[in-house]
């Protein structure tokens, strides 16, 4: 699970088809955090404690996505099986008016949420995330055809005990403009290195990433009245700019902001002109 003191406290919550983990700090409107695939909710570290500060209560789990410790044997890990598991953790918190950041994987499971279930939400930021036909983007796309070779999961878990892979495009080099850190990458890797379990549910979640869930959730988009930010890396090697000016045009409550010298793992690069950004925004669409 997520390590980083930052994060708040540490609770857990049943959920249909499993408990998770999550990280919970500050006091006000809520803002709930959605990372992506094999990482957890210490990608925000660096960006919870100044939304915390400003008045927000932010909540950080760490979703059975690859990086949890928590088996979920019974969880649906399709990504509509996913968007609902965030539907149900609002609803067991009683999260109303919630801010949601996303970010890559968690930024198209977020849109299929919104496609089914904004009832709880009040505004969304998407930072550089899978969309439309990039689900899962080049060079990650062959993924969902490896996960169904049996063993596979365990070699890739295995593979990146060697460090100096990391800064390969399939594993960090082409996210993080700088080196992950060794505990954080630590924090991400081992879960599923050291459980068979938690291998078990990866598989589960790479095998049925496809564009179907993308297109299907953009074709309601037209519907989605939500103030809608969209904060993309103006570097980023793997989801496209031309994919978030397409975003902003299909979203009728949208506007971009491009931020400099960061890859898509904008919590990680440049964290605090990401902080400024959501916290700029939820003040300009802040509930009476």
């Amino acid at each position: 699970m997520a390590t980083s003191t930052s994060l708040g406290r540490t609770r857990e919550v049943e959920l249909p088809g499993g408990r998770i983990r999550y990280h919970d700090t500050g006091e006000g409107p809520p803002v709930v955090f959605v990372h992506g695939l094999l990482v957890n909710a210490d990608l925000w570290r660096k960006v919870v404690p100044a939304i915390a500060a400003a008045g927000y209560r932010c909540l950080a789990p760490d979703w059975p996505l690859g990086a949890h410790e928590i088996p979920v044997p019974a969880a649906d890990l399709t990504p509509t099986g996913v968007a609902d598991l965030i539907a149900a953790f609002l609803e067991r918190l009683d999260l109303r008016d919630v801010t949601l950041v996303a970010n890559d994987t968690g930024g198209a499971i977020t849109q299929v949420l919104l496609a089914r279930n904004r009832s709880r939400i009040g505004r969304v930021v998407l930072t550089s995330c899978d969309s439309y036909e990039d689900f899962l983007p080049k060079p990650l796309n062959a993924l969902p055809i490896i996960a169904r070779i049996p063993g596979s999961v365990r070699l890739l878990t295995e593979t990146m005990r060697i460090r100096a892979l990391h800064r390969l495009p399939i594993a960090f080099g082409w996210v993080a403009k700088r080196p992950v850190p060794r505990e954080i990458a630590d924090s991400y890797l081992l879960p599923s290195r050291k459980s068979a379990a938690i291998r078990q549910d990866v598989r589960r979640v790479l095998k049925t990433l496809n564009r179907g869930y993308t297109l299907a959730a953009a074709e309601h988009f037209g519907e989605i009245a939500l103030p809608i930010l969209v904060v993309w890396a103006a570097e980023d090697k793997i989801f496209a700019v031309a994919n978030a000016e397409r975003l902003v045009r299909d979203l009728p409550g949208a506007t971009l902001r491009l931020i400099d010298d960061s890859y898509a793992f904008l919590p990680e690069d440049q964290p605090e002109l990401l902080s400024a950004a959501i916290l700029e925004f939820t003040r300009l669409h802040a509930t009476p």
